[in-house]
C-alpha cells in the first residue's frame, strides 16, 4: 500500500502521527530488554558451560550464576538451554566392577553404621577401584579414596594390574597429602586388595580403623559408587577414540580429579561448593 501512496498521507488517513509509525516499526525489528537479557544470559550460559568441560545442566549452572550475584529461574534456563541445544551430561549406565571377596584374609566390621555422621576431614575415607579400557583393549585399574566430609579425592592410583600394590600406591598417596590423625576409619568393599596383609600392615602402622562393606550390598559405599559414575560419564565416556596409552588415560585422570574434580566443579552434596572450597570455609 505505501507503494501507491506516501507514508504521511496513510498516517492522515489513519489518524496516527509519522512519527509514531516510524517507532512501531523500529520496535519491531529491534529486540525487546527480554530479548536482549535472554541473549546476555545465553552467552554467560555458553561460558560456564564451556568452563565446566561441556558436564554442567541447569542446576549447577544456576549456582554458577548465583555465585556471581545473579538470580535466575532454573526453569528459564532449562528453556534456553533446550533453545540453544546445551546439555550437561548424558545419562548413562555404568558395569560396577566387582572385586574378588572370596578369599580367606580378614574381613572387617562395617563401621559406618556405628559412628556418628562426619564433621570434619580426615574422620573417615571411603576407597573402591573401577576399571577403564584402553584404544589397544587392554584394561587399567583405577583405585581412589575420597574423604566423605568433603567428597574430595585425596589420594588415588593407575595401574594395568588389580592387586594389593594398587590400593596402597592410593593410600601412600592420600597420607602424602593429607596426614590423618590416629583413629581414621577407612572404609572399602571386602576385595581381597583391601584385606590384604600389605594394606593392613599399612593401615596399622597409620593407626586407622578398617572399615568394609556388607555381603553383596554396594549402598554401603554409595558416595564412592557415586564417583564412579560421575568420572565415567565426564570423562571415560567422552573419551572417543579410548585412551591410547596408560600415559595418556594417567594424564587425563591427573587433569580431571586434581584440576577439575576437587577444585573446580560444583558438587551438589556440598552446597554447589567444590570440595576444595567446602573444606575451607568449614574448616
Amino acid at each position: 500500500m505505501k507503494i501507491d501512496h506516501s507514508i504521511s498521507l496513510l498516517c492522515r488517513a489513519f489518524a496516527v502521527s509519522p512519527s509514531g509509525y516510524y517507532d512501531w516499526r523500529q520496535r519491531q525489528t529491534r529486540p525487546g530488554p527480554r530479548a536482549l537479557q535472554n541473549q546476555q544470559l545465553i552467552e554467560q550460559i555458553l561460558r560456564i558451560h564451556r568452563e565446566s568441560r561441556q558436564t554442567y545442566g541447569a542446576p549447577r549452572i544456576q549456582a554458577s550464576l548465583r555465585a556471581l550475584g545473579q538470580r535466575h529461574g532454573r526453569n528459564r534456563l532449562g528453556r534456553l538451554m533446550r533453545e540453544e541445544q546445551i546439555c550437561g551430561r548424558q545419562k548413562r549406565r555404568y558395569r560396577v566392577l566387582t572385586t574378588d571377596s572370596k578369599h580367606d584374609q580378614p574381613i572387617a566390621p562395617n563401621r559406618l553404621l556405628e559412628v556418628p555422621a562426619v564433621s570434619g576431614p580426615n574422620q573417615i575415607w571411603v576407597a573402591d577401584i573401577t576399571y577403564i579400557q584402553t584404544r589397544a583393549g587392554g584394561w587399567l585399574y583405577l583405585a581412589a579414596i575420597l574423604d566423605l566430609y568433603s567428597r574430595r579425592i585425596v589420594g588415588w592410583a593407575l595401574s594395568q594390574r588389580i592387586d594389593s600394590a594398587l590400593v596402597v600406591a592410593a593410600w601412600n598417596m592420600a597420607l602424602c597429602h593429607r596426614q590423618p590423625p590416629a583413629g581414621l576409619i577407612f572404609h572399602s568393599d571386602r576385595g581381597v586388595q583391601y584385606a590384604s596383609r600389605p594394606y593392613r600392615q599399612a593401615l596399622g602402622v597409620a593407626r586407622a580403623i578398617a572399615s568394609m562393606s556388607r555381603k553383596a550390598n554396594c549402598y554401603d559405599n554409595a558416595v564412592m559408587e557415586a564417583f564412579w559414575s560421575t568420572l565415567k560419564l565426564e570423562l571415560v565416556y567422552r573419551q572417543e577414540p579410548r585412551f591410547d596409552s596408560p600415559e595418556a588415560a594417567r594424564a587425563a585422570l591427573f587433569e580431571y580429579i586434581e584440576v577439575f574434580y576437587n577444585r573446580q566443579r560444583l558438587h551438589s552434596a556440598l552446597g554447589y561448593q567444590t570440595p576444595t572450597a567446602f573444606e575451607h570455609a568449614n574448616n
